[in-house]
């Protein structure tokens, strides 16, 4: 069975933004799984470049603090299989289960 490969390069990378990246994820998902159901196609691998990832001074300290988190189970998304037109879906096509945030960590906005 043919596999599907999807490639993400990000040229700049602001490390700060895991709420950013979680939604870019989530939106990732959402598209492979559009281009999974038109084409027949089974998930391959994910690869994300990032060519400059960079830390503002004043987030460092922050970032130090999310580090010493233990991560938690992923959540899952579960979509609708039964839809077969991308223009067809509706909030209630999609169900989010097992998600545990952390408690958010405050970090300004570099100037």
């Amino acid at each position: 069975m043919e596999t599907y490969l999807l490639m993400v390069i990000h040229w700049s990378f602001y490390i700060q933004v895991p709420a950013h990246f979680s939604s870019f994820c989530f939106t990732i998902h959402l598209m492979m799984f559009a281009l999974l159901l038109f084409t027949g196609l089974v998930p391959g691998d994910f690869i994300h470049v990032v060519g400059d990832a960079h830390v503002y001074r004043n987030h460092v300290r922050p970032l130090q603090d999310q580090l010493q988190k233990l991560p938690r189970p992923f959540p899952v998304l579960k979509i609708n299989p039964q839809k077969k037109d991308i223009e067809s879906f509706v909030a209630a096509d999609f169900e989010l289960t097992g998600y545990d945030p952390h408690q958010r960590i405050e970090m300004k906005m570099a100037i």
